[in-house]
């Protein structure tokens, strides 16, 4: 059963621990000069396989795609091919940073997808911050791509973006800092109201940032059984209630503030988070955005996800300190990663495998059922409430469960059957990992220096 890594080490030494990824990462991003690469997926013999793989034999299938438009999931990489697709306006915690400084992130979600999900992920950073130009760029580049994977344009812009490309596009178009997150986000409260003995339609739910992120985590939340009238939103002004006129013009915003909070309670977070059972961060990187004391104000055997990066809101540790049973964060290198990493890759595996239409809402619901089950399989413990990315087998579950969800909603293309859903699933997997391991053994990939 997986135990706590962080169990003996001093807050010093924590911190010192939270700090190396950075410091490594500046030794590494410029000795490697990117993350990843275009590479050949079919065989080069000799010299003559050109001329099947380019002119003149390439013409045959392009004539076949003219024909018959859906050959082109058969006869190029279409079917796997996601394009990442930020402005970098609002990327990691560090806001508006440009669309190159923003590259890095993105070719970082380009290994994910590939190594996790066997996906193939091109970055793109567009050089424009205009909702049109994004909607238009993003419509026009589709016929290349399976999916398409928007991240890090700010609010309230991404709500549109996402809600027209959706419209506009025949392929499935998601907004990963919106539905990965919640997605991940309700797989861990699943486990964690499991812990602690308490069910969702019960609980005072507290959403600290009324952005993106957890915008669509509380509906989400909603979606799977939480009780509107029991969650709190707080955003930089404030708790979200009927009488915020400032946020009439801010359509998520003003919904929620309509649906959500029937005691209308008025305040910061310190006011909401007074008996609430779970606090739902995604708001500013700490560690001190949300004080101490306002734990300690929270009802027994508190949940807390602290998912800002690169710093949570608040220290894990100091969160515990302060009686909250359950904590998760969005690092890796902490307990109980609450983070999208582990739900994109696999719900994209799942959707590019049987050509879904859209990613809806029950196939992101699938996915966290799936993947708190993956967790519940090896066997809960506060220090392990949701799986970690080195666990192997929960892409290929959850590339299952958001498959076979959208065979039953009927927006399948290709409908499999839940074997053959596995099975295709686990090869591209595994394919995309033994390459990795191959092409590192081999000195392609060179070893990182020390």
């Amino acid at each position: 059963m997986p135990t706590s890594s962080t169990r003996k080490l001093t807050k010093e030494e924590l911190i010192a621990k939270a700090q190396k990824p950075s410091e490594d990462a500046m030794r590494l991003h410029p000795f490697y000069q990117g993350k990843v690469e275009v590479s050949p997926k079919c065989c080069v013999r000799d010299f003559d396989d050109f001329a099947i793989w380019y002119s003149p034999g390439v013409a045959a299938p392009c004539k076949d795609i003219q024909k018959n438009p859906e050959k082109v999931f058969e006869h190029t990489n279409k079917a796997n091919m996601v394009a990442v697709v930020s402005d970098g306006t609002r990327v990691l915690g560090l806001g508006d940073i440009g669309a190159e400084a923003a590259i890095p992130v993105m070719e970082g979600k380009g290994l994910l997808f590939k190594y996790l999900g066997g996906v193939d992920a091109f970055p793109i950073c567009l050089n424009t911050k205009d909702p049109a130009e994004i909607i238009r760029t993003v419509e026009i580049l589709q016929p290349c791509f399976g999916g398409i994977n928007l991240e890090d344009i700010s609010q309230p812009k991404c709500f549109t973006v996402l809600e027209e490309l959706r419209k506009r596009c025949s392929i499935p178009v998601w907004h990963d800092d919106q539905q990965g997150t919640a997605t991940v986000c309700l797989a861990g409260l699943i486990n964690a109201l499991k812990i602690v003995g308490k069910r969702i339609q019960d609980v005072k739910i507290v959403l600290n940032g009324a952005g993106a992120a957890n915008i669509r985590i509380g509906t989400l939340y909603m979606a799977y059984g939480a009780k509107p009238g029991n969650m709190i939103y707080v955003d930089s002004k404030g708790t979200l209630h009927k009488g915020r006129a400032d946020l009439k013009n801010a359509r998520e915003k003003w919904y929620m503030c309509q649906h959500t909070n029937a005691g209308n309670v008025v305040g910061g977070v310190a006011e909401a988070l007074r008996g609430a059972d779970v606090l739902s961060a995604s708001s500013t990187p700490g560690p001190d955005t949300i004080k101490k004391e306002c734990i300690g104000a929270m009802a027994k055997d508190a949940i807390c996800f602290l998912t800002a990066n690169p710093i949570p809101e608040m220290w894990p540790w100091d969160a515990k300190e302060m009686g909250a049973r359950i904590v998760g964060t969005g690092r890796s290198d902490f307990d109980n990663q609450v983070n999208n990493s582990l739900g994109f890759p696999g719900i994209f595996r799942g959707t590019l495998d049987v050509r879904a239409k859209t990613i809806t809402d029950e196939m992101c619901i699938a996915a966290a059922t799936e993947l708190a089950k993956c967790a519940e399989d090896k066997g809960l413990n506060e220090n392990y409430i949701i799986p970690k990315m080195s666990e192997r087998d929960i892409f290929a579950r959850e590339a299952v469960a958001v498959g076979m969800k959208a065979v039953e909603q009927g927006i399948a293309r290709r409908p499999l059957k839940r074997d053959e859903l596995f099975k295709v699933a686990t090869q591209a997997i595994e394919r995309a990992r033994k390459d990795t391991d191959l092409r590192m053994k081999a000195g392609i990939i060179p070893a990182a220096p020390k």
